[in-house]
């Protein structure tokens, strides 16, 4: 193995060990662990390898690094710390507890995802505490129609169990699998009648993350349905039928589309990092004069293109570099190009730096701001 995936194996293992010893303390050395939930315990175990390795690995791509090294080492720069702070919140409430980033996309879109991720969310809160035995419930000695909840073995409150609360304690995962089975229908319907989507979705990335989620919401709700009105009927099957969508689903993790829920948070250091960029040093053009981005951007985008062994270094000194050449000069240089080839004429540099009061510029094909199919990223990069 190379050195990346050698890390990325002892971080796995690392992770994996200290989840294994939670386990173990949290459950008072497994007194509180149902030895019928050992298959679960294990697929999570495996989960947790699996998604710390490729998490790790993505890591260390130069790209993905640097944006994670400069992402932290942005947000807690101590003139930026305070406006980070109230930005990092605004974001975890509109981006992620409410998905407006999908809602902009689309309505239905939006309430997809949100119902799939809120739905997940609390069936995880709820499934791994009890599996792992960091949450069971007693009778309490007084009475035996209340419940003492105990964390990590120490109790907290208790509650009738026929009350309200209970009730909803209890269904927890009910709730939880009515959001998902409305999320997925939802998913599944504009996969099925958007044409755009249809024109690009694949069976592994698209639709089996779904059936899986459907597969464990709907299984869940017959074992719910076999004891609560069936008198059991059909329990020990359904059970067997839940725990293998279950695991199936806990395996799929680190290696299909559920990776990105791991993902999705790191990219907020991407957004800091844009912040940042807007509020310091900005990257003129070194062929037309304008601002397009960042200083740092630039100087950090040469630095991974060195690493990944791109070379776009020009020998002009006044220029040094392609990066810093911004978006609407290259469509200008392309043209030219084309141009010159066309005539059967050569030239040895890319860009020629003459003392002429007017160069050749690319016109917009979108002449207004938010025209274009980036909406936001359109109006940043706006400028005629």
């Amino acid at each position: 193995m190379n050195r990346e995936a050698v890390k990325a194996t002892l971080w796995g293992a690392l992770v994996t060990a200290l989840l294994a010893a939670l386990i173990m303390i949290g459950s008072r050395n497994l007194s509180h662990f149902d030895a019928a939930l050992v298959g679960y315990t294990f697929a999570v175990l495996f989960a947790a390898f699996g998604i710390t390795y490729r998490y790790t690995m993505w890591l260390q791509r130069p790209p993905t690094a640097i944006y994670w090294r400069r992402g932290w080492q942005l947000f807690f720069r101590p003139k930026f710390l305070g406006r980070n702070l109230a930005n990092w919140l605004k974001r975890l409430t509109g981006e992620f507890a409410l998905n407006l980033f999908i809602f902009r996309r689309g309505k239905l879109r939006g309430g997809a995802h949100w119902l799939i991720m809120w739905g997940c969310l609390i069936a995880i809160a709820i499934t791994f505490p009890l599996v792992f035995g960091w949450i069971h419930f007693e009778t309490t000695a007084n009475d035996i129609n209340w419940y003492r909840t105990y964390v990590f073995g120490f109790p907290t409150f208790s509650f009738p169990i026929h009350s309200l609360l209970g009730f909803m304690i209890f269904h927890g995962l009910v709730w939880a699998s009515f959001l998902v089975i409305a999320g997925v229908m939802l998913a599944m319907r504009r996969r099925m009648k958007d044409h755009g989507a249809a024109a690009l979705q694949q069976f592994g990335e698209d639709f089996l993350p779904l059936i899986l989620l459907f597969a464990v919401s709907v299984t869940g709700l017959m074992l719910t349905a076999s004891y609560s009105w069936l008198k059991g009927y059909g329990y020990e099957f359904l059970a067997i039928l839940h725990a293998i969508t279950v695991i199936l689903t806990l395996l799929y993790l680190p290696f299909g589309k559920f990776f990105h829920i791991f993902q999705r948070p790191a990219q907020l250091g991407v957004t800091f990092y844009k912040d940042v960029g807007e509020r310091e040093t900005l990257a003129a053009c070194r062929r037309c004069g304008a601002d397009f981005t960042s200083q740092m951007h630039v100087e950090d985008l040469i630095h991974v293109e060195k690493q990944l062994g791109y070379r776009y270094d020009m020998s002009d000194e006044k220029i040094e570099h392609y990066q810093w050449i911004c978006p609407r000069c290259r469509r200008a240089l392309v043209v030219l190009a084309q141009g010159r080839s066309w005539q059967g004429e050569r030239g040895d540099e890319l860009i020629e730096v003459q003392s002429a009061a007017v160069k050749p510029q690319s016109s917009f094909g979108n002449q207004q701001i938010d025209f274009g199919p980036l909406g936001e990223e359109d109006r940043k990069n706006f400028h005629p």
